[in-house]
């Protein structure tokens, strides 16, 4: 018997859905709700790692990830010159192991889908618009109040609901959400044919201005500025600030920035950082992902990390027999660890960027990478 028979899943990002599929396809009854109104809004691009592309073939979706994602094994580093210059080419570890890429990148909402279709496929009920009202639990299981007025008990529930984590705040889990400093433009944008793969230029007006193919027709580009109040600018403002950042980098930004006429696909945000001391837990309620830890994406490993936190947390689920304190104790010391030191290093590049020192980027991307090809 396993320690859980029926389950609540918040937020139906990666961490929730990875949850969903592996309770759902070894019998467990999983339900599975998302504040949003449907899975297309659920974010724009994003960078998978060799250890995310590990956890999607574990999960059972690499193959349609594939297809519809784009896959490459390199990086590149350019000059913010008036060539766009290629100063240097490497060849990235494959951390998921030789037999699949280094790299894939996506278009963040059709991963959603192909996540929640596969949660759906393996029998996980899906909700979306629904949020939780209430959370009370005792030594035995958790009641919970839905916003649809429904009320069950379950337990346990999972919170892999974001860097706000309602979650979070409901068990009394206090921690300090910290800007780190940063803001990034994001775009969703055609793919130049010139462009096969991340390529990163550091310096310039910006700390960096980099881009990752999503697909065989698309590309989703990015410059990291000095955080800046920017909320009160309108979708065609967003737009000519970020043409105007972009207008300093060259070789296939020249292309992408004129790509940029959707004003809706342009967005905003800072970065910010945490990461929860252990444990994770309040009783029966447990929370993964970005409302345990969360990181700037300049080594792209946030999506990858919370797909671990769900794959180790439901193989432990799936073997115990009961919710006890070996169990958090045993998911505490193989996750925290690991994801500290991901944020950490995350965070280091960008302090080096921000204080204007040449660190080796190179290699710290490698011991980072050296690190998650381990199995978590």
């Amino acid at each position: 018997m396993t320690a859980v028979r029926d389950v609540l899943v918040i937020g139906a990002g990666l961490a929730g859905t990875a949850c969903a599929i592996q309770l759902a396809r070894a019998g467990v009854r999983v339900d599975l709700v998302d504040r949003q109104a449907d899975v297309s809004a659920l974010g724009s691009g994003i960078t998978l790692q060799g250890n995310a592309l590990r956890a999607l073939r574990e999960l059972g979706v690499w193959e349609e990830v594939k297809e519809h994602g784009y896959a490459y094994d390199s990086l590149g580093l350019r000059a913010p010159d008036p060539s766009g210059t290629l100063v240097a080419e490497m060849t990235e570890i494959r951390s998921g192991g030789d037999d699949l890429p280094a790299t894939a990148g996506m278009y963040r909402p059709e991963l959603a889908r192909i996540l929640v279709d596969r949660a759906v496929e393996v029998g996980a009920g899906c909700r979306f618009g629904v949020t939780p009202r209430t959370l009370n639990q005792d030594a035995e299981g958790v009641e919970v109040e839905l916003s649809d007025g429904s009320r069950r008990r379950y337990d346990l529930v999972i919170g892999a609901d974001g860097v706000r984590s309602w979650t979070r705040q409901a068990v009394g889990i206090q921690v300090d959400t910290t800007p780190t400093g940063m803001g990034i433009w994001r775009a969703f944008v055609p793919r130049p044919e010139s462009v096969t793969r991340t390529d990163l230029f550091y310096g310039g007006p910006s700390y960096i201005a980099g881009y990752c193919p999503t697909g065989p027709d698309t590309l989703y580009a990015y410059i990291v500025e000095k955080a800046q109040d920017r909320s009160g600018l309108g979708p065609q403002e967003g737009r000519a600030i970020m043409r105007d950042l972009a207008a300093a980098y060259h070789g296939p930004w020249d292309e992408i920035r004129g790509s940029l006429e959707n004003a809706e696909s342009v967005n905003y945000t800072w970065f910010e950082t945490h990461v929860l001391p252990a444990p994770w837990n309040r009783g029966r309620v447990v929370v993964i992902g970005d409302a345990a830890h969360v990181c700037p994406p300049t080594l792209a490993q946030g999506g990858a990390q919370a797909l671990e936190d769900a794959l180790v947390l439901t193989e432990l689920l799936l073997a115990a027999d009961a919710l006890d304190d070996r169990l958090w104790t045993a998911f505490a010391a193989r996750r925290i660890p690991r994801a500290s030191a991901v944020v950490e290093a995350s965070l280091q590049l960008g302090r080096w960027l921000q204080d204007g020192v040449r660190g080796d980027v190179p290699g710290l991307m490698h011991d980072v990478m050296t690190l998650v090809r381990e199995t978590p």
